[in-house]
Parts: structure tokens; sequence; C-alpha cells
């Protein structure tokens, strides 16, 4: 039996660190998790104790440590195939791992303009680069749902990686009140349906944690 922690950040606030956890959580893996503060004197000293990077998540296995999101997902694929992180169909699986990957490494003004607050609601503030990078998030749902989401509610049917890397923003568009396509608005819907996102949630409006963008 596997015996992984995952260290993460603050739950309201901490974006990357929900990918992993809720894959973790709707693929059905057990792991403990530690949670550390974001944003205090000695943040950077815990995390620091955890791994070289310097930053959340962190996942451990023995004396295994995997940083970065996206890596920590491919890491679960590997050792857990009969959990389909990734779509069983060659194709969708390429699409999937091209949109996670664009999400990973772009949407830079969405990210500073629109950061995660799940506890709060704002009224958008995205100029136009931050509205690029909104529309494009649609498209990419709309496409997937549309050529690869038949078989469930999410982008490639059953939740995948893809939707785990997409979910913080998920939350993103409901705070700052986004106006979405149906197809976006559904999907968002089922995303946030999602019993380990409620429980994800729940435990964001219990932190005391105020952090300042």
């Amino acid at each position: 039996m596997a015996d992984l922690t995952l260290v993460i950040g603050t739950k309201n606030y901490s974006s990357w660190s929900l990918r992993p956890w809720i894959a973790l959580k709707v693929a059905g893996i057990p792991f403990k998790e530690v949670v550390i503060r974001l944003r205090q004197p000695d943040t950077q000293a815990q995390i620091l104790n955890h791994s070289p990077a310097g930053k959340v998540p962190i996942l451990k296995e023995g004396d295994l440590t995997i940083w970065d999101s996206l890596a920590i997902l491919e890491y679960l694929s590997d050792r857990f195939p009969g959990a389909n992180l990734w779509p069983t169909d060659l194709r969708a699986r390429g699409v999937a791992r091209a949109v996670s990957a664009e999400m990973h490494s772009g949407f830079g003004p969405l990210r500073q303009q629109l950061p995660m607050d799940i506890r709060s609601r704002f009224p958008l503030r995205a100029d136009e680069a931050a509205q690029v990078d909104i529309d494009r998030i649609q498209r990419i749902w709309k496409d997937c749902r549309g050529r690869f989401g038949a078989g469930g509610k999410f982008l490639f049917g059953p939740f995948t990686a893809a939707d785990a890397m997409f979910a913080p923003v998920v939350t993103r568009m409901r705070t700052y009140g986004v106006s979405l396509d149906p197809v976006s608005e559904t999907y968002c819907k089922a995303v946030l349906g999602l019993p380990a996102m409620r429980e994800w949630e729940a435990a964001a409006e219990a932190e005391n944690d105020v952090i300042v963008p």
C-alpha cells in the first residue's frame, strides 16, 4: 500500500496545491496531508524542510520527493495506472496533456489579476490581457467537451488530470463573477459539485488567514 504525503499551502489561496489534492481525492488514492500556512515568517523554512525547490505542492513517498503540480500528476498516473488520471484514448490523452501544459505555463495575466480566493467574491477586474486568457480558457473547455467529453461531465468525459489542472480556474470564475458561455458554465458547475471540491472549499472556509493581493 502506498504511503503518500502531500504537502500543500493554505487551501483558500494555494491554487497549485489544489491540483494534485483533488486528483488524489477523486481517484480514491489514500494520502496524508501537511498544510503550511502561506506568507508567514516561517513559511519558506517550513517548505524547505520538505523540498529544496521551496514551493508547494510536494508529494512524498518514502525517501522520494516529487515537486511541481504537473510532475506530481504525471507521477501519480504512472504509480496508479488503474486510476486513469489521463484519458485512455491516445488522441484524447495527447490533447489533455497539451491543455494541461498550457494551463501550467501560461495565463499569467489571469493569475495576477484574478488570484484564487475561495472565500471571497469580487467584481471582475480584468484588463484586456486577462480577458484574452478568460476567452482562451473557455475555448479550451468548449473544444475538449465537444470533441472528447461525451462520456461524462468533464473535459474528457470522466474526471482526469486535465480537470485537476483547471480546477483552480473554475473557482476563480466564480470568485470574480466571470460571465461564461453555457458549456463553460455547465462544466464549472460539474467541477464545483465534486465531493472533493466541496471538501476542499469547506476547509478553506474554516481557515483564518487573510492574504491581501
